[in-house]
């Protein structure tokens, strides 16, 4: 029947290109955004994710404004902007007294206000909008390509560098002590946080692309404590949250890239009350055993 559940979850999705498009953007930025969503948790550097989120603004706002919206340019800029800062902050984070998260929030704040300005200097409020927040029901065949193009390079990344990347998240110091690889890595993992967010971008904008990144990571941690397995759930949440998103964006008539991220949204604060390591079945088992 046409009212049926099954056609409410499916034919959006069979009905309309842009749905498709929008699914298999969605899919391939949980398959790779995800796990590295999980080792900048692991590392204490989710605050970083997003303000490298922000550092690539100025880049893409620089291809905007000699190109328009056009994605090949934007996301040149984007990663130019986004390696410059992240090789900036560790720097400074290298031969001075400041610790990087200080460094990054410099960078980033100077990053966001300079893009936002170049935005502004051509476009309208509209192309402003479509910068920080994507459109994801809007992607094309190179949007596609470039999205599929970094998903692939950081899963070949991470299968290179995962014992490395694992040793890192455990004693970064013991590392660099027992390896020559400690420090390399290190600038590898931050390029392929900006190479998963200047893909975002394309489908999320500046401001969100860091959600699908964040918070199927943050909610994995309450449900496994096992990298792999938190990699593995992260991507299964990354996915519920494209699906459920879209769908309530195509029913609701909600803008799409805010509905993915409140979808991911919901999922972390279920397994903050409901996981196995949350708040409700991790303090009950005590209380009992207090009260007897």
């Amino acid at each position: 029947m046409s009212g049926s559940p099954i056609d409410w979850l499916i034919a959006p999705f069979t009905e309309f290109v842009f749905m498709q498009r929008a699914l298999a953007g969605a899919v391939m930025l949980s398959l790779s955004a995800c796990p590295v969503g999980v080792f900048l948790m692991l590392r204490r550097m989710s605050l970083t994710g997003d303000a490298m989120a922000h550092a690539i603004l100025p880049g893409a706002a620089a291809g905007f404004l000699l190109y328009g919206l056009q994605i090949v340019p934007m996301t040149i800029g984007g990663l130019i902007a986004g390696m410059v800062v992240a090789l900036s902050a560790g720097a400074v984070a290298r031969l001075t007294v400041q610790k990087e998260d200080a460094s990054m929030a410099a960078f980033y704040l100077i990053s966001l206000s300079l893009g936002v300005l170049m935005v502004s200097l051509r476009g309208s409020s509209v192309d402003l909008m479509h910068v920080l927040f994507g459109t994801v029901l809007a992607l094309n065949n190179d949007a596609l390509l470039l999205i599929a193009l970094s998903s692939g390079l950081t899963l070949v990344a991470l299968f290179a560098f995962w014992r490395v990347l694992v040793a890192e998240c455990l004693d970064a110091l013991f590392l660099r002590s027992v390896s020559k690889l400690g420090s390399p890595v290190h600038f590898v993992f931050l390029g392929l946080v900006v190479v998963n967010l200047v893909a975002g971008f394309q489908a999320l904008g500046t401001l969100l692309s860091v959600g699908l990144m964040i918070l199927p990571s943050a909610a994995a941690r309450f449900w496994v404590n096992r990298v792999e397995s938190m990699c593995l759930v992260s991507i299964s949440i990354g996915l519920v949250a494209s699906v459920s998103g879209l769908l309530l964006s195509y029913h609701a008539s909600l803008p799409s890239g805010p509905a993915i991220i409140l979808s991911a949204g919901a999922v972390y604060v279920a397994s903050v009350l409901l996981a196995p390591r949350g708040v409700l079945l991790s303090r009950l088992p005590r209380t009992a055993h207090r009260t007897a």
